[in-house]
This record gives C-alpha cells, structure tokens and sequence, in this order.
C-alpha cells in the first residue's frame, strides 16, 4: 500500500509486503517505523507478529516453483530405512504440518502466469494501479489456507456444537464470496468452494 502523491513516501499502519525473517517467506507486513523521507525501517509480520527491520520487499515468487512450500529436501530426498518404515521423519513431518495448516502446493493457471492485474479508476485522468498476477494469486492462497486452518481450528475447539455451526457457515460464507477468483487456480481441487461444494 502506498500514500497519494509521492509513491515511494511510507507512513506508519500501512501494509507492505516483505520477507519474513521468523516465518522464511513473503508476508504481508505493517510499517511500524519510516525515516523522514518516507522510507520503511521497521516492520511487523502480519501473520506471526514478529517485528524486524524492513528488507526491501518479497521480491518476485520465482515462476517454477509458485507458492509451493515444500524444501529441496522434501523433494529430492530419498527416505532411508528407519523405525518408521521407511519414512524419513523430517520429510514425514513437513507433510504433516503442511496438511494441518491447509498449506498445499498450489499453481495459478498457465495463462495468467505473468500476468498483471490492473485496476482503472473510473475518473479520467487518474493513474491505473497494476500487480503482477502472480503476487496477488499468492495472496489469495495465503487467505485460502488461512481459512482452512480457521476452519479446522474450529473443528477441534470445544464449542458447543450449535457454536461450531455458526462459526462454519460464516467460513463457508467467506468461500462462496471468493468463488470468483477460481479463475485464477491451474486445478480445480485446488478453488473455493461455497455452501454447495463439497471440496475446499
């Protein structure tokens, strides 16, 4: 988010992405601190909350591997033999948490890869505002995979039961509004599902 006039000025309470040092990935970020040009110091992660000097940005997500939160070793390694059966743990927990949290690799669409979103003011003579496609389908992953874990945080709360409905259809609710932008997902299991749908 930048303030009118000039685009590289910054002020404190907005949001700018960055690279978070505690979560290893690009959030959404609050500016915390600027200097008197304008220029972000400090920052606030918005998903774990840790603060840390402003890194510059997220950067762009590289097109091979789109928001795919799996290691190099997760992929490449083969599982030695172990009291497991055969399943390395680290491997086995990474696909564990990935499950429990709703992180799943997911791609956009090839026809939008590269693309850019552009929002055109309805007033003559004002500037059009354009993000990269990619930047802004991470973001609706992110709020995809953040309400899986809502979801599921609720499953397992100790509500009662007339609680957990209410609280589930305000969820569900959220994926039916955001059915639009399954336009964008390469997999159909992968899009958002409303009241109707059994997947999400």
């Amino acid at each position: 988010m930048e303030t009118e006039g000039d685009p590289r000025r910054h002020r404190a309470g907005q949001t700018i992405e960055d690279q978070c040092r505690v979560c290893k990935a690009v959030r959404d970020h609050t500016v915390i601190a600027v200097d008197d040009q304008g220029r972000v110091l400090r920052v606030a992660c918005g998903f774990c909350g840790s603060q840390h000097n402003y890194r510059g940005g997220g950067g762009e997500v590289p097109e091979s591997r789109p928001f795919e939160p799996v290691s190099d070793r997760e992929r490449t390694h083969v599982p030695m033999s172990s009291d497991l059966g055969g399943t390395d743990l680290e491997t086995m927990l990474r696909r564990v948490i990935r499950e429990e949290a709703g992180l799943t690799p997911v791609a956009p669409a090839d026809k939008w890869r590269g693309g850019q979103l552009v929002l055109r003011p309805g007033k003559p003579g004002l500037q059009d505002k354009a993000w990269p496609i990619d930047t802004f389908f991470h973001k609706i992953v992110m709020l995809r995979n953040r309400l899986r874990t809502l979801e599921q945080q609720i499953n397992a709360s100790d509500l009662p039961e007339d609680e957990k409905l209410k609280l589930q259809s305000y969820v569900t609710g959220c994926y039916g509004s955001l059915t639009s932008f399954n336009v964008l997902f390469a997999e159909e299991k992968d899009q958002f599902r409303g009241a109707g749908g059994d997947e999400r």
